[in-house]
């Protein structure tokens, strides 16, 4: 009897002794466990890449090397020393135009600045130069020098032809952020829009791909890889992107980046005849008329040899009215700015039919557009 009792005993020790070393051994029982299951799960393959994917990476990995990064500096002089300091003043992008070392950017990316240093997308920096500029435009060209290895120009396409619903990319350097792609869709067209420079631009195309503080200045393309615009500015109450960009449309661009590189400026064309939008809107009133008046024509130019009239005065105050210009290529003009508005959209040394009202007659003259003259 008693020795039942002390092998019940034992036993039961026994069992209590490997209970409590399984309860101390449960930990690394556990994590042995937890251990074996968090092995890295299988991949799972994807397939091949849509097509549009494809499209978009060639399409970035062909252009981004023709996108670059401007950083800008400006000069201040410390009013207790008298030493000159370059401070940073801002950052955004642009472009290469062509294998002369031409960038193209922004006027507001580079107003102000003392110096300006641009780098490629292999992570060589050059000093740059400005070549010129249209405030009016929002415009600028400048220049470096890379003696080996030049990046290539971005291609030219063009904006005339544009439909709201074609697909559009930017690339462009957001918040210092080097080399972002974004894409998006044409959301809009003709736009018009006062910029931060004073400078109204017409034409502009809207696009919903987002566009921020670092991307002005940089490429809009379509889907082709080529040139459409030049991202110019954002609308939007906080100063980031809001779903609303704008981009210099490419007709203006290869119209006016031309000059800037040749001349340094922007050569306006003219008709060589002299107006004024006031005396336009007087002249209106009293006589009746829709158009602008010729009030001189200039000598040595195109309208003073296709016999274009202006005023005659006479001692006595009364006066003869000029031609009076009609349309333009067919296009009715009904103001100075119109006018003026309508011929920007041209080059000097184009040829434009001009109509004019003259002594209840209406005549018709070609002229050839040449550079504003005083």
């Amino acid at each position: 009897m008693e020795d039942r009792y002390f092998r019940r005993l034992f036993a039961t020790a026994l069992a209590v002794m490997l209970l409590m070393l399984f309860w101390q051994s449960l930990p690394f029982l556990q994590s042995l466990l937890i251990s074996q299951q968090a092995q890295p799960r299988p991949v799972t393959p994807r397939g091949n890449l849509a097509e549009d994917e494809k499209a978009t990476i060639e399409l970035f990995e062909r252009t981004k090397n023709s996108v670059v990064y401007i950083a800008t500096t400006k000069a201040v002089v410390d009013p207790w020393t008298r030493n000159i300091y370059n401070i940073p003043r801002g950052t955004g992008s642009g472009f290469v135009w062509d294998e002369l070392g031409h960038i193209v950017t922004n006027w507001h990316v580079i107003e102000g600045a003392s110096e300006a240093r641009v780098r490629l997308s292999d992570g060589r920096d050059y000093h740059a130069v400005l070549v010129g500029a249209s405030r009016r435009h929002d415009l600028a060209v400048l220049r470096i020098n890379v003696p080996i290895k030049r990046p290539t120009p971005v291609m030219i396409g063009t904006s005339h032809d544009l439909k709201v619903g074609q697909k559009t990319f930017a690339i462009g350097n957001p918040f210092g952020l080097d080399w972002t792609l974004t894409t998006g869709i044409v959301s809009a067209l003709d736009r018009t829009m006062t910029e931060s420079t004073g400078a109204v631009i017409h034409d502009l195309i809207q696009t919903d791909a987002a566009i921020n503080p670092g991307n002005s200045g940089g490429p809009l393309l379509d889907s082709a890889g080529r040139l459409i615009g030049v991202n110019t500015a954002i609308f939007s109450p906080s100063g980031a992107y809001a779903g609303i960009g704008f981009a210099i449309p490419v007709d203006t661009v290869n119209r006016i980046v031309p000059q800037l590189i040749a001349y340094g400026r922007y050569l306006e064309p003219s008709l060589g005849i002299q107006t004024d939008e006031r005396i336009n809107r007087l002249a209106q009133a009293r006589l009746g008329f829709d158009g602008v008046m010729v009030l001189r024509v200039i000598p040595g130019t195109s309208a003073e040899k296709a016999g274009l009239r202006g005023i005659v005065l006479y001692p006595d105050g009364s006066f003869d009215p000029g031609d009076i210009i009609l349309s333009i290529d067919g296009k009715p003009v009904h103001s100075v700015k119109e006018m003026n508005d309508l011929l920007e959209k041209y080059s000097i040394g184009d040829v434009v039919t001009v109509e004019i009202a003259r002594d209840g007659r209406i005549l018709k003259k070609e002229l050839m557009l040449e550079p504003v003259r005083s």
